[in-house]
């Protein structure tokens, strides 16, 4: 008999097959041994919580996720991710201030790749080239690929760069963090450049630490004169929601949208602030 698995919020990555819902339960339920409520996100706890109530009235119900710190030791494809999506490995060997990652998952730890062309590892190469190798060779078979995880412009080598060219790579997110992450950044950027700027995206977090719009476009600029389209993201603490304005909001969705992006390199630059 199948789970059904109970999701707060719909993101890109929510699976869509008949026992996944978002929100409390439909009239028309199926037949399941249980529900398993899954919480990504500390801001949606209150909510996971409320569902997994509402669920509860009509069966066996668990709470879990990365929001409470659920163990991550094994991956299932297309249970709480949709299918094409992949883990090879969980964990990060870094501490960064503002990632909770090494918190929830520890350091980095191996797993047996399965089938897929998203490849979501947190750091997927501090895994090794034993490991990269076993990836590569499941990659073979696969299309439109994407390494979505954001890799470490510090670990992107020749024998990286090669190894990519053998695959259909759709995308690959590289991480620029802070300012002092631009020089690696270029270094990576012109190992990859022959993937286009279309092809590779940076993801770019944006308003840690106080730091004001004006840096942070600052920043997303010179991410794009390096070679990457900047994909940026508003910081977020994991005990708290900070509630931007909507000038910060409107801010990251922009930079967000290639086009938009391109129109943005034309103009001039939000004017600094006393």
């Amino acid at each position: 008999m199948s789970v059904i698995r109970v999701f707060p919020r719909r993101t890109s990555f929510t699976p869509q097959d008949e026992f996944a819902f978002v929100g409390d339960p439909p009239l028309l339920r199926p037949i399941a041994k249980e529900a398993q409520v899954s919480v990504t996100f500390t801001w949606d706890i209150a909510e996971a919580e409320r569902l997994a109530k509402a669920w509860g009235q009509y069966y066996p119900v668990s709470l879990g996720g990365p929001a409470l710190n659920s163990s991550c030791d094994g991956f299932q494809p297309g249970l709480y991710i949709k299918p094409g999506v992949v883990f090879t490995s969980r964990g990060c060997n870094h501490n960064c201030p503002w990632c909770l990652v090494p918190e929830r998952e520890g350091r980095l730890h191996l797993l047996e790749p399965a089938p897929g062309h998203l490849i979501q590892d947190n750091n997927f190469l501090q895994t090794g080239r034993a490991h990269m190798n076993k990836v590569f060779a499941m990659l073979r078979s696969q299309n439109a690929i994407e390494f979505t995880g954001g890799l470490e412009a510090d670990l992107v080598d020749d024998w990286f760069a090669e190894e990519l060219k053998g695959l259909r790579v759709r995308q690959v997110f590289l991480a620029c963090d802070t300012e002092g992450h631009l020089q690696a950044l270029e270094k990576a950027v012109k190992r990859l450049a022959y993937l286009g700027r279309n092809k590779l995206r940076c993801y770019v977090l944006l308003g840690f630490n106080g730091e004001s719009m004006q840096k942070g476009e600052e920043r997303l600029r010179r991410i794009w004169e390096i070679g990457c389209l900047p994909f940026p993201q508003l910081y977020q603490p994991p005990d708290y929601w900070i509630d931007y304005s909507p000038e910060w909001r409107h801010f990251q969705r922009v930079w967000c949208r290639p086009a938009a992006t391109k129109a943005m390199m034309r103009m001039p630059m939000i004017p600094a602030t006393e």
